[in-house]
């Protein structure tokens, strides 16, 4: 029994680029599918695509920069046993703004930068740079 899904996501992201793959499979969960969802708008992977079947995955294509993976670091900030809250304007900064936090808010799960635009706080799911 997995205990916190988003980590074994982003596990198996970090372990896929170090053996420079070009693809991972991840097990489907609807948070899932929207954390890959804006890490594909961000530019940090390529498409991300459903796959049905039993059980259902999502295929993400990776990106690199020449043999460089682009995801230099990819960090579960809140877990199961430790919630990590932030109002609005407590948001972290990745990076001074190249990297990009993701925030489950009570309007969905979206960037730092467009929770700190609708002035939403939330729990900081991940934070990739």
């Amino acid at each position: 029994m997995m205990t916190d899904p988003i980590a074994d996501m982003l596990t198996r992201i970090r372990n896929a680029q170090m053996a420079k793959k070009h693809a991972v499979l991840i097990p489907f969960s609807k948070v899932k599918f929207v954390i890959a969802e804006i890490l594909s708008q961000t530019g940090y992977v390529g498409k991300i695509e459903k796959k049905d079947g039993m059980p259902a995955t999502i295929e993400m294509s990776l990106k690199y920069n020449g043999s460089q993976p682009a995801i230099t670091s990819i960090k579960r900030e809140s877990s199961p046993g430790h919630r990590v809250y932030r109002k609005a304007d407590e948001l972290p900064r990745i990076l001074n703004g190249y990297g990009v936090s993701i925030i489950s808010t009570s309007q969905g799960i979206m960037t730092g930068d467009d929770a700190k635009k609708k002035s939403v706080g939330g729990e900081v799911i991940c934070s990739v740079y």
